[in-house]
Parts: structure tokens; C-alpha cells; sequence
């Protein structure tokens, strides 16, 4: 059965704005960013009905960290289709105890213990109830511009413009800017249950946190009682040249959220990630949460060969060899543009182009197309255009995104009088 292409691009966006999304097909339109997921393979993507090329460096904020349809993760997947299902949430899983075993040995620390759930949103979720439950106390703190997610208690932690049209917060969040040891000082006090933060925010515009701002919200929180939960949904799985991005500050939080590349790009899959002496709360609770796609059967063998390979040493060395790549490349391109980029924000291949104004990321966004790269930018700091390769590109890959980039600077540059 073919399913990419059957009809006119026409068709298609139509088809989606009178069912899906009026508002993005409207909004892709104006933008003349009017692309459809055709074919699909490793770094790369076309558009279904012209056949356009990009090198997708959004990869959905790390979904397609093993690129498109990894031929790994498609054999686990029909390997397991042959024996397995859904599963049942409620009830003992042998495929949900082998994946849960897998991460408590890749873990750092003692963090031992999973919560399977879907979303990212889904596992902040379960992080915040653990938090709160655990502890008796309410008060949760989290960054100002930093994203959780657009569901539950992670929209509760997020900025308010994603809130406000919902009606008033759920009280006890409040935020802090991100870096500020001395404001996260201020607000953690008896009563705060959680600190949560990602190890770099990406819709924030990936700025990369001073060397000890981990180490002392570590101590903040052990002082005062409270759980310190790391949001590693992007920056986990081998993205910033570790396995998980906290292993760069040198620190074990109670609670790490995993997502997105979990699921190789393939079958949905989130995990929270606690040490175990909080494990009581979820001992004398059992089904206190229940997730009925949380950890499905089907796809735990999917995100097992995620972790395999994304945690290979092999694997961490090309995405380190990678990240020095750009950082060269990233060096050469701010002389020839200086009137436009600031530099390159870079932890691994967590990456932020930084440019002069907000105005710069929307319209890079834009040119980057133009030049068959698919990078958006932070929505909560415009200047910022995101750069999230997949993490199985080539040195050569890596020298098309940097030709990529140089020439949608200088069309961003001409197009905002910059030159």
C-alpha cells in the first residue's frame, strides 16, 4: 500500500487545515514552509509531493537522534510485533521489567527505578506527583523560559504565555531565571517539594549553565528537603557527547525525565527515571498512576536498542568528533558574518546558533529551508536558532549543514540590512 504521495500538495494542506490545523497550515503557508513529510531516511527528509531535500536539524527536539527509520530499530520493532502487544498497564511486565533493569544500569548514581509513561510532558508529570507525594510538600521550581511540556503539572511549570489562555497557574509554581544560583536560593525553602530544570533549555536558546549551577542547586536542594529533577528529554541519549547531559556537571539528581529519542524515532516511549529510596511513595501507592500506552510492550524492545546504541562508546566518540566539527566551522562562519552571528551555543550537538536580535532566528528559520536545512528557532529566545543533527551523520553531513548555514547567515543578513 503506498501511503506518501498519493495526492497533490494542493490536497493535502487543504485536507490538513479542514481536519488537523487550520492555524499551522495557515502559518507554514505564510511562511512559505509549506513541507510535507514524504520519504524519509537517516539525517534526511523529502517533501512528498516535490521531492525537496533537507537535512533535518530539528529532528523534533531529538526524536530522530538515530535518524530516520534506523534499520536497528525497525527490525526491533518487527521482531517484536511478532510476539508482543500493548501490554496491560495495571499488571506485571516481563518486557517493561527488562527495559527498566537496562536503564538502572546506565543511570548515574543510584537511580534505579521507572515509571514508563508516553510523552515528556507525561514523565515531568509523574516526576512532580513522586515529588510532591513523597515529600507532603507543594511549592515546585522551575527556569523562566525553560519547557516541560503542554500537559498537566509540566504546563504549570513552563512560561506564561503557553499558560494565560488556559486561566490562572496551579499555585505553588514559581520560577527562577536559569543560572541564577542566588535567586534559586531565595525561592527554595521549606516548603518547596521539587527544583526541576533541563540540563540545557532548549526553547530558552540553549544557553549552557556556568560549571557549578548544578553542584549548588544539588546542595540548595539536599538542604532544604527538596527533590531536584533533571529534564533530560533533549539533551539525554547521547546528544551533548554523553549518555545523559548532568553527567558533564558532575552531580546525581533524585529524578531523571527521559523521552523523545527513547523512542528511536519509532514507537513512542518516556521514562522517569528516581533513585530508589523513594521508591515508598509508589510501593504504598501502586496504581496511583496508570499510563495505558505507558511503556508498551511492543516498544520496549525499540527503546532497548536505543539505549544500546546510544550509549556504545563508539557512538559517544563520533558525537563528540562531530561537536568539535562545528565548533571549528561555527568559528570560521562568525568572521565571515559578523554583523549577524554572536556564536555558537554548544554542549555536544545540543547547539544554538546565536544572532543579533529576535528578529533573526524566524527569518534564519526561513533561509535555512532555502538551503535545505530544516532548523527551527527557540521560541522563547528569538534570537536563537536551534541545530539538532541527527546523531548519526558523517563529517561530511556535518560540512553540508555548516555550507547550509553560511549561506541561509548571509540571506538572513541581506534580507534584515545586516550586511
Amino acid at each position: 500500500m503506498k501511503y506518501i504521495g498519493k495526492d497533490s500538495k494542493e490536497t493535502v494542506v487543504g485536507r490538513f487545515a479542514d481536519y488537523v490545523s487550520s492555524g499551522k497550515a495557515e502559518t507554514f503557508k505564510s511562511y512559505g514552509m509549506e513541507f510535507v513529510f514524504g520519504r524519509r531516511e537517516g539525517p534526511y527528509v523529502w517533501d512528498a509531493t516535490s521531492g525537496k531535500r533537507l537535512i533535518n536539524c530539528h529532528c523534533n527536539g531529538g526524536v530522530f537522534n538515530l535518524g530516520h527509520r534506523n534499520p536497528l530499530v525497525i527490525k526491533a520493532l518487527q521482531g517484536s510485533l511478532r510476539e508482543l502487544d500493548i501490554g496491560n498497564h495495571h499488571l506485571i511486565s516481563e518486557q517493561r521489567a527488562l527495559l527498566a533493569e537496562k536503564l538502572a544500569g546506565l543511570m548515574p548514581g543510584d537511580i534505579s527505578c521507572t515509571v514508563f509513561g508516553v510523552s515528556g510532558g507525561e514523565a515531568v508529570d509523574v516526576a512532580i506527583k513522586l515529588a510532591r507525594g513523597y515529600t507532603g510538600k507543594y511549592k515546585v521550581v522551575s527556569a523562566v523560559g525553560g519547557y516541560h511540556g503542554h500537559t498537566g503539572f509540566a504546563l504549570a511549570t513552563g512560561d506564561e504565555q503557553y499558560r494565560a489562555p488556559f486561566g490562572p497557574n496551579l499555585p505553588g509554581f514559581l520560577q527562577v531565571p536559569f543560572d541564577n544560583v542566588q535567586a534559586l536560593e531565595r525561592a527554595v525553602d521549606k516548603d518547596t517539594a521539587v527544583v526541576i530544570f533541563e540540563t540545557i533549555p532548549a526553547t530558552l536558546g540553549m544557553p549552557v549553565p556556568q560549571a557549578n549551577f548544578f553542584a549548588e542547586a544539588r546542595r540548595i536542594c539536599s538542604d532544604k528537603g527538596a527533590l531536584l529533577i533533571i529534564d533530560e528529554v533533549q539533551t539525554g541519549l547521547g546528544r551533548t557527547g554523553k549518555l545523559w547531559g548532568i553527567e558533564h556537571f558532575g552531580i546525581v539528581p533524585d529524578v531523571i525525565v527521559i523521552g523523545k529519542g527513547l523512542s528511536g524515532g519509532i514507537y513512542p516511549m518516556s521514562a522517569t527515571c528516581y533513585r530508589k529510596e523513594f521508591s515508598s511513595f509508589f510501593h504504598n501507592n501502586p496504581f496511583i498512576h496508570v499510563s495505558t500506552f505507558g511503556g508498551a510492550e511492543v516498544g520496549c524492545p525499540v527503546a532497548s536498542v536505543v539505549l544500546e546504541e546510544s550509549s556504545r562508546p563508539a557512538f559517544l566518540e563520533n558525537v563528540n568528533r562531530l561537536a568539535a566539527v562545528f565548533k571549528d566551522g561555527f568559528v570560521e562562519l562568525k568572521k565571515k558574518h559578523p554583523t549577524i552571528l554572536t556564536g555558537l551555543r554548544q554542549l555536544g550537538l545540543m547547539m544554538g546558533i546565536e544572532m543579533v536580535n529576535d528578529a533573526c532566528g524566524p527569518i534564519l528559520t526561513r533561509s535555512c529551508y532555502d538551503h535545505g536545512i530544516l532548523a527551527i528557532y527557540a521560541n522563547n529566545d528569538k534570537r536563537v536558532c536551534q541545530l539538532l543533527p541527527p546523531l548519526i551523520i558523517d563529517t561530511k553531513t556535518a560540512y553540508q549543514i555548516l555550507e547550509g548555514v553560511d549561506g541561509a547567515l548571509g540571506d538572513t543578513a541581506a534580507f534584515l540590512g545586516l550586511k
